[in-house]
């Protein structure tokens, strides 16, 4: 959600005239901006610890301005002036399209502009976006989040859910689909809760069914449901849409029952394990990965023995795994028996190394098998090799594949047989057995010439007269992962 927001500020400074700067220019930008996140601690220490790095950048280059957005500004509006006074804005979860006019009139009236809304005006899909893909896109069909989980603090940043109509968020898809795209992800706090605010209690199973029906729209995904609102009709449309994909992101948080009774999450593990079971019976290939929390005050050994018992039976193909974050105004921060570090540090590592075992006896089922990749652009190839290209299987695995002598561009799909697997990744060390152009790949093909084509220091958007609009770097200050 914080890429897509990221996104749509780009989007917004290109089409006030600023132009994106080379990667890792921040310090030679003119404008710098931040997206935070306010999940975890580590997130507030990385925004101060870039706003250090660049406090004597500033000093020495007078007209650089940087902004810091997001749940992390919406939180804590005057700390940050306070703390880096040399900040020129600040603007909140709710004040996205307000960042022009925000740095303008910090210029202008040469002061900081602090600007935060504390509920939504304006669905935020309706401002313009500078997509790092030509052939995926995010589309949010909700912002905000009703549930009241004790660790989190997002509710309190974002507010309450609001659904977008479907009609909007359709034809959003179709345009999309237009311009080349071929793969969604539809985006939501608790995704799946989508039609609470409009009152249709299946309206996020008839989405993905009206999904379907789009021509030309190759791959569904979405993040992230909630175990409350997974309800029978949404397995089975998942099940009987052919472009949804069988890939399920839910996240646990712990597999106690006193535990996720103290995170106040609206569920038990028999209900969990119970939509597991489910899902697994209806797609029986589905990827299934999950969060998990470490460390949540008051859990005991046995707590944590429960966790590590519904990742056994689970078998998630991967985990996100955290070790508990205090974040002040959250129920958690104030609660009692506040787990010793040491202690948490422990379970984590048993956690993970548990987790890696399953991965990998998980990935291990797939060799033998047939698998049709949309070849991703640039991701993956950690190793350096320049004879492997990387791409998404359908239930989201990472697959690396040997280059086949015809050409193939991010968005083709490529049918593979994969050869090796890793915790983390799949292998497909042989011939290529077929490679399909695709109209994604034609766009792709078609952004990298026009933006090869383009002279540097054009102003987008605005008359080619005046000075040049100053350079925008962006960074995100997230430290959810």
């Amino acid at each position: 959600m914080n890429v897509h927001d990221s996104e749509r500020l780009a989007g917004l400074l290109e089409e006030a005239g600023y132009v994106r700067a080379p990667e890792d220019a921040d310090g030679d930008a003119d404008v710098v901006v931040f997206n935070t996140c306010a999940v975890r601690e580590n997130a507030d220490n990385r925004l101060y610890g870039n706003l250090g790095r660049l406090a004597p950048r500033k000093a020495s280059r007078p007209g650089m301005q940087i902004a810091v957005g997001g749940c992390l500004a919406q939180k804590d509006r005057d700390t940050i002036v306070r703390k880096a006074p040399w900040v020129d804005v600040v603007f909140g979860t709710h004040n996205i399209g307000s960042l022009p006019v925000l740095l303008e009139r910090a210029r202008v009236q040469e002061e900081a502009q602090v600007e935060i809304a504390e509920s939504l005006e304006a669905f935020p899909s309706t401002l313009p976006t500078r997509r790092e893909s030509a052939y995926a896109a995010w589309v949010s069909i909700s912002v905000g989040c009703n549930n009241t989980c004790t660790f989190c603090i997002v509710p309190a940043l974002r507010g309450k859910e609001k659904d977008r109509r479907p009609g909007d968020i359709l034809a959003e898809v179709e345009a999309l689909v237009a311009e080349g795209v071929s793969e969604i992800t539809l985006l939501g706090q608790n995704v799946n809760a989508y039609g609470s605010d409009i009152g249709d209690r299946e309206a996020f199973s008839k989405l993905l069914r009206a999904c379907g029906a789009i021509d030309g729209l190759e791959r569904v995904r979405f993040t992230s449901p909630h175990p409350r609102d997974f309800t029978d009709d949404v397995i089975a449309a998942m099940a009987e849409t052919p472009n949804v994909m069988p890939q399920l992101h839910m996240p646990l948080q712990s597999g106690s029952d006193q535990v996720l009774k103290a995170m106040r999450r609206s569920y038990r593990q028999e209900r969990y394990l119970g939509i597991i079971e489910k899902v697994r019976a209806a797609i029986p290939h589905a990827a299934i990965t999950t969060d998990v929390i470490v460390g949540f005050p008051g859990e005991t050994e046995a707590d944590f023995e429960e966790t590590l018992h519904v990742v056994r039976e689970a078998r998630f193909a991967q985990a996100f795994t955290f070790q508990y974050s205090k974040r002040p105004g959250t129920p958690a921060a104030t609660m009692d028996d506040q787990i010793p570090k040491e202690v948490v540090q422990a379970r984590y590592e048993r956690l993970v190394a548990l987790q890696e075992e399953i991965s990998w006896e998980e990935n291990k089922k797939q060799v033998g098998r047939t698998l049709e990749l949309m070849v991703a652009e640039g991701e993956g190839r950690k190793d350096g090799a320049t004879h492997r290209l990387s791409g998404r299987a359908p239930d989201n695995r990472l697959v690396h594949f040997t280059k086949p002598e015809q050409e193939v561009r991010p968005g083709d799909v490529v049918t593979v047989e994969v050869t090796y697997a890793a915790p983390h990744h799949l292998l497909a060390e042989g011939e290529v057995l077929a490679v399909r152009r695709t109209r994604a790949g034609d766009a792709w093909e078609k952004r990298t010439a026009v933006a090869a084509a383009e002279p540097a220091g054009v102003m987008l958007g605005l008359p080619k007269v005046g000075v040049p609009a100053p350079l925008l770097a962006a960074t995100s200050g997230c430290g959810c992962d």
